[in-house]
């Protein structure tokens, strides 16, 4: 068997460690995130054998090379067989352009494939450990459903979600606040950024240490790495050897993104990633200039899971390009902006361009986007004006939708004056009983309610 990948924070302080330790900490003590110690690779005759197999078959391939001494192979089959029981469409809309929906899991959302996955694999670590865990996370919008939907009823592992009360909706926050058992949720008067550092800030005081904190944000590893699959899938369903392919990929927090780069490193054919933000437009800018600007408060767009000012994941896109930025965003080592604008096409777009995507897609070719895949596409036709030499009939293309349109009811209706259609996974919501708290975006306020209610 060969030796197992160490895994190392990108503020190259703490120690490299095992995965299962990397995973159940989920932020290193030096308050970086983990890296593995190199990128492992597929072989085109590998992925060309990924058009036969299912989707948990390309998992059990994909993150096996990430796991290898890790877990047993058997184990590994059964946790992805078991996080993967839905659909993934792949919705053509005109020639070889695709929109992959990653919103048929239990929570309509992109964070469903990594945060089922990332729950079986704790479970399994905990209980060869005999060991329980204290999950805090933040979200912006569909983590948290994702996250507590995802740890949901285990007695080994309880949940804190955090959230900007005005800044998520109505669905979005009854899908964690209707849970109860493990999962507790607390709203803020505060920005996602807030909450994020009010959890980072957690992580590193020791006098929480006997809560055994850990993370199921994009900072976790275990998150970013079943993200690298779905960019595989749609690749074995769509291409033909010896092609490349054109991602767009909605960017808030930057999770989703790094999956897919980490996937162009481990050897998928990818011509070029678009990364489409929404007005927190921190990366475009520093992808454009070579100078990176936090943006605070950061700003309060449709595409709500987006709002983010300072994503947690550039540390490691910045590392995967020989540089290093430390987690309040400060770079200390320049990354090679060249070859990241070979891979990387980054645009903003704003809430006019937004809705009036979902108005435009909707009318010319039926295809029905939510705000945050509606910055995708139109992501995607900023790359095509910018690069005309693509936007031809034969480049093959998939514009990422992250969550079910029947979450943002309230713009699809103004916009295109249709109610859609809800999926199982939201049917009767409304209807159930919500229990949150709300507490001040205070450090010292936050502490006292963890120890207060977690203290052994």
């Amino acid at each position: 068997m060969k030796q197992s990948l160490l895994f190392h924070s990108t503020n190259g302080v703490s120690g490299s460690v095992h995965f299962r330790e990397a995973l159940l900490r989920g932020q290193a003590p030096d308050k970086g995130l983990y890296m593995p110690g190199f990128i492992p690779t597929l072989t085109l005759d590998e992925i060309s054998s990924l058009r036969h197999k299912s989707y948990a078959e390309i998992a059990f391939a994909v993150t096996g090379k990430f796991l290898e001494g890790q877990i047993p192979g058997d184990e590994l089959m059964r946790l992805v067989t078991d996080a993967y029981d839905f659909d993934i469409p792949l919705e053509k809309v005109t020639g070889r352009r695709y929109v992959m929906r990653l919103d048929q899991g239990p929570t309509a959302s992109f964070k469903d494939f990594a945060a089922r996955f990332m729950g079986r694999l704790m479970q399994y670590y905990l209980k060869e450990d005999k060991r329980k865990l204290l999950i805090l996370t933040a979200t912006s919008g569909d983590t948290g459903s994702a996250v507590a939907n995802a740890f949901y009823g285990l007695d080994n592992i309880g949940v804190v979600v955090l959230f900007p009360q005005e800044e998520v909706t109505d669905q979005q926050r009854k899908q964690m606040t209707t849970l109860g058992k493990n999962v507790r949720i607390l709203g803020l008067d505060a920005k996602f950024d807030d909450c994020q550092a009010l959890v980072k800030k957690a992580f590193a005081d020791p006098e929480l240490e006997i809560l055994n904190l850990s993370s199921a944000n994009s900072i976790n590893i275990g998150r970013l790495i079943p993200q690298t699959v779905y960019y595989f899938y749609a690749f074995s369903r769509l291409a033909e050897r010896g092609e490349e392919i054109v991602f767009s990929v909605p960017s808030g927090n930057f999770g989703d993104m790094m999956g897919g780069v980490m996937a162009l490193k481990m050897g998928l054919p990818v011509k070029r990633f678009v990364i489409a933000t929404n007005e927190n437009d921190e990366f475009p800018e520093y992808l454009r200039t070579g100078t990176y600007r936090r943006i605070e408060p950061s700003k309060n767009c449709i595409s709500s899971a987006m709002n983010v000012g300072h994503p947690s994941n550039l540390a490691r896109l910045v590392s995967l390009y020989g540089g290093n930025m430390d987690e309040t965003g400060k770079i200390h080592r320049q990354a090679d902006l060249a070859l990241m604008r070979r891979d990387l096409f980054a645009v903003s777009i704003d809430d006019r361009r937004t809705r009036q995507t979902i108005g435009d897609a909707y009318r010319k070719y039926g295809l029905l986007l939510e705000p945050h895949g509606a910055v995708g596409w139109a992501g995607l036709e900023e790359y095509f004006r910018e690069n005309p030499v693509d936007d031809n009939k034969d480049q093959l293309c998939v514009s990422l939708e992250t969550a079910h349109p029947a979450k943002f009811p309230q713009e699809i209706k103004s916009i295109l004056s249709i109610d859609p259609a809800l999926p199982d996974s939201l049917m009767g919501i409304e209807q159930k009983p919500e229990d949150y708290q709300r507490i001040d975006a205070d450090y010292l306020t936050f502490k006292k309610y963890l120890l207060s209610t977690f203290k052994p």
